[in-house]
C-alpha cells in the first residue's frame, strides 16, 4: 500500500477517536477528602492540564493536518504527475499500438512480398528447369542432327558410288545394246538366207520337201532363243512348291516350312520338279535326324497336288527331284521342260535366280575332272535391271530353251541329263515308318566326298 495513503488513514482514525471521546463523562479517580479550597484549586489545576493537553493535541493535529495537507498536495502533484505520465503512457501506448499495427501491416506486407517472392522464385526455378530441359533436348536434337548429317553424308557418298556404278551399267547396257543390234542384223540376214533357201527348196523337186522340212527344223534347233523370251516362259510356267517338316526333340518339337518356285522337267520318261536341297526344310550341314513327317505340295492357278516321294539325285546329293504324274502336270497347266540333249552347243547359258527374281546370260566352261558339272563365270551377270552373282538353287537354261542344270554352289552347275536317285524318302506320315537319319548321313558323306571347290 502507498505510504502517504497509510499516514492519511492513521491521522483520520486518530481524529475520529478524539472527536468521539466524551471527555465530560470521564470519572476522575477517587481522591481523599480535602478542603474545599484545596479541591477547587485541584480541580482548576486539572482543567488547566486538560486544556493544555487539548491545546497540544490540537497543535499536533494542526501540524499533522498541515503535514497531511502538504502530503495531499504532494500526492495531488504526484497524482497529476502520474496522470500526466498515464496520459503520456496512453499516448505512447496508442503510438506504440499504431506503430505495432503499422509494423503488423508491414510484416503482413513483407510476408505477402515474401510469399510472392517465393512464388516468383519457384516460378523462376521452374522456368530455369524448363530452360535446362529445353537445352538438353536441343543438345539431343543437335546430336541427332549431327548423326543425321553424318548419315546423309554417307548416303551422299553411297549415291555418288551408285551413280558411278549406274554410269558403268549404262555403258555396259549400251555395249549390250550394240551387241544385240549386231545380233539382230545377223539374225535378220540369217532369216533372209533361210527364207531364200526355203523358197529355193520349195521350188525344187517334190522329193526335196522332206529334206527342206528337216533342214528348217535343224536351223531352228541351232538358233539361240532370246533370254527375255526364256525368262517370260519361265515366269508363265513356274510352279509354287511348299514344304513342311516335323520332328520331336527333348525340348520342343521342330516344325519347318519352306516355299520355292521351280518348273517341271522331263527326260522323255518321267516328269519331275527340280530343286536345290536348300529349298526344302532339310539341310546336309546339320546333324542327321529322324524326321516324322515331310510333305511337298504343288500349287498353280488354284490347283494343288501333293507329292508322294522325294529323291536326291546321284549326280549331286544336293539336287532334289520330286516325281509328278502326267495327270498332275496337265492339271497344273504348265509347260514341261526337256533336259538338254546337247547342253554344250552354246558357250553361254541363261541363269534364272531365286525362282524368278532375276535373270541374265552367263558364260560357262566344262569341268575337265568331272563331266557332270560345268563351271559358271561367277562374276556379275549382265541383265536388264542390274547385276547379280550366281548362287545355289539358280536354274540354268541352255540357249535353246532346255534345262541345262541347277547351281549347287556359287560357282558350279550340276548338269541334269538323268534322274537316277541316290536316296529316296517317302512323303507324308509314311515317313515315320522309315529312319531318315541313315539316308541323310549317306547324302552328307557323298557331299563331303566332293572336291572342296564343288561343295
Amino acid at each position: 500500500m502507498n505510504r502517504t495513503l497509510l499516514l492519511v488513514l492513521c491521522d483520520f482514525l486518530l481524529l475520529n477517536l478524539l472527536a468521539l471521546t466524551r471527555w465530560e463523562q470521564a470519572e476522575p479517580p477517587p481522591l481523599a477528602k480535602i478542603s474545599a479550597p484545596a479541591a477547587a484549586a485541584a480541580q482548576s489545576s486539572q482543567g488547566q492540564d486538560l486544556v493544555d493537553t487539548m491545546k497540544l493535541s490540537l497543535e499536533d493535529e494542526r501540524t499533522a493536518r498541515e503535514a497531511l495537507s502538504q502530503r495531499l498536495q504532494s500526492s495531488d502533484r504526484s497524482l497529476a504527475t502520474l496522470q500526466s505520465e498515464r496520459t503520456d503512457l496512453a499516448g505512447k501506448l496508442e503510438s506504440t499500438q499504431k506503430a505495432s499495427e503499422e509494423l503488423a501491416r508491414r510484416v503482413a506486407a513483407a510476408s505477402e512480398d515474401a510469399t510472392v517472392s517465393k512464388a516468383r522464385l519457384a516460378q523462376t526455378q521452374r522456368e530455369l528447369d524448363e530452360k535446362r530441359r529445353q537445352a538438353d533436348e536441343q543438345a539431343k536434337q543437335l546430336t541427332a542432327l549431327n548423326e543425321q548429317q553424318a548419315e546423309a553424308r554417307q548416303r551422299i557418298e553411297g549415291l555418288a558410288v551408285a551413280v558411278k556404278v549406274a554410269e558403268q551399267e549404262k555403258l555396259l547396257l549400251r555395249e549390250t545394246a550394240d551387241t544385240l543390234k549386231t545380233q539382230v542384223v545377223a539374225e535378220r540376214q540369217e532369216r533372209i538366207r533361210v527364207q531364200e533357201t526355203t523358197t529355193q527348196l520349195a521350188q525344187g523337186v517334190g522329193q526335196l520337201a522332206e529334206q527342206s522340212t528337216s533342214l528348217t527344223k535343224e536351223i531352228r534347233d541351232n538358233r539361240p532363243v532370246n533370254a527375255n523370251t526364256l525368262f517370260s516362259d519361265f515366269l508363265a510356267n513356274r510352279v509354287q512348291t511348299s514344304f513342311t517338316a516335323f520332328r520331336k526333340t527333348y525340348f520342343s518339337p521342330i516344325d519347318r516350312v519352306k516355299d520355292a518356285r521351280t518348273v517341271l522337267i522331263t527326260d522323255g520318261k518321267a516328269i519331275y520338279a527340280l530343286l536345290h536341297i536348300d529349298d526344302t526344310p532339310l539341310n546336309l550341314g546339320e546333324k542327321a535326324e529322324n524326321w516324322e513327317r515331310l510333305t511337298a505340295t504343288f500349287n498353280k492357278g488354284g490347283y494343288k497336288a501333293s507329292a508322294r516321294e522325294i529323291s536326291f539325285l546321284a549326280v549331286d546329293p544336293r539336287v532334289v527331284a520330286i516325281p509328278v504324274s502326267q495327270e498332275e502336270a496337265t492339271a497344273l497347266g504348265v509347260k514341261v521342260y526337256q533336259t538338254a540333249l546337247d547342253p554344250f552347243k552354246f558357250p553361254e547359258a541363261v541363269l534364272i535366280s531365286s525362282g524368278g527374281a532375276g535373270y541374265g546370260e552367263v558364260p560357262f566352261k566344262l569341268e575337265p575332272t568331272n563331266a557332270s558339272y560345268v563351271r559358271m563365270d561367277n562374276r556379275l551377270v549382265r541383265r536388264l535391271f542390274g547385276d547379280f552373282s550366281p548362287s545355289r538353287g539358280d536354274l540354268v537354261l541352255s540357249k535353246t530353251g532346255e534345262i541345262l542344270g541347277i547351281m549347287v554352289n556359287n560357282e558350279y552347275c550340276a548338269v541334269i541329263d538323268n534322274f537316277l536317285p541316290a536316296q529316296t524318302l517317302a512323303l507324308g506320315n509314311a515317313l515315320a515308318e522309315t529312319a531318315t537319319a541313315p539316308k541323310l548321313q549317306n547324302l552328307n558323306r557323298r557331299w563331303r566326298a566332293l572336291p572342296s571347290r564343288m561343295q
